[in-house]
């Protein structure tokens, strides 16, 4: 089921956002993923494990076994496939973290990231949670494996943490797409481990020069230009 899922997502999902349209006067066609993050007042993550859990969620969602059946999830990955790759990054806590749970989606430390729909279809536990206040202080860089993707993300665009969770999320999507169903399989098998840093643009730019980078161009919704260079995914 996961390579179905895979070939759904190499078939359906390009690296360009122009290749993807909306249309507002149709809220059907405004999909979004929403994600929410775990962030108690005692104790919260630190950034950088809340962008590295955040790709693991985006990435494991689309490339969940369901994904790969006839069936609700399948019919949802594939609906949002076919417009904008938009994600929501949300804040919640305590009993609100504890409620989304329930709703389908994964979760990998931090974040959970739901099954796609329609920005008017996202079920109340979830529209209630913040999209603001998901700032967090840099904090501890967990240690780099050597063995495994790097994401890599444009520090120079000063991003909230809301939004470089949603472009890490971003990268790890398209370089599943990018690789063949064998890698993608033995990825998907050891849990998507990855690293992430943010990085100055010059060092940014210099892995962009890759021939094997995989880039992330936003669509401008927030915060960045469109057509930004967000984020780039190399294994």
């Amino acid at each position: 089921m996961i390579a179905s899922a895979h070939q759904l997502l190499t078939e359906r999902v390009s690296c360009d956002y122009k290749a993807r349209s909306e249309d507002p006067d149709d809220p059907q066609t405004v999909q979004a993923m929403q994600m929410a993050i775990n962030l108690p007042k005692q104790d919260p993550p630190s950034r950088n494990q809340v962008l590295a859990d955040a790709a693991r969620a985006a990435v494991a969602v689309c490339l969940d076994p369901r994904a790969g059946e006839d069936g609700f999830w399948r019919d949802a990955v594939d609906a949002w496939y076919s417009h904008r790759i938009r994600k929501v990054a949300r804040r919640a806590r305590n009993k609100a973290w504890d409620d989304v749970q329930a709703l389908p989606g994964v979760t990998v430390g931090n974040v959970r990231a739901f099954v796609p729909s329609a920005v008017a279809d996202v079920p109340h536990a979830i529209a209630k949670l913040q999209i603001k206040g998901t700032d967090i202080e840099p904090g501890e860089v967990l240690p780099r494996d050597p063995h495994v993707p790097l994401i890599a993300l444009d520090a120079s665009l000063h991003m909230s943490a809301g939004k470089a969770a949603a472009q890490a999320g971003h990268a790890s999507m398209l370089l599943a797409a990018a690789r063949d169903t064998s890698w993608v399989q033995q990825w998907a098998e050891a849990g998507f481990p990855l690293n992430v840093r943010e990085l100055p643009r010059e060092e940014f730019a210099e892995l962009a020069a890759r021939a094997s980078a995989v880039a992330v161009r936003d669509a401008g919704f927030t915060e960045v230009a469109p057509g930004s260079t967000t984020a780039l995914a190399i294994a």
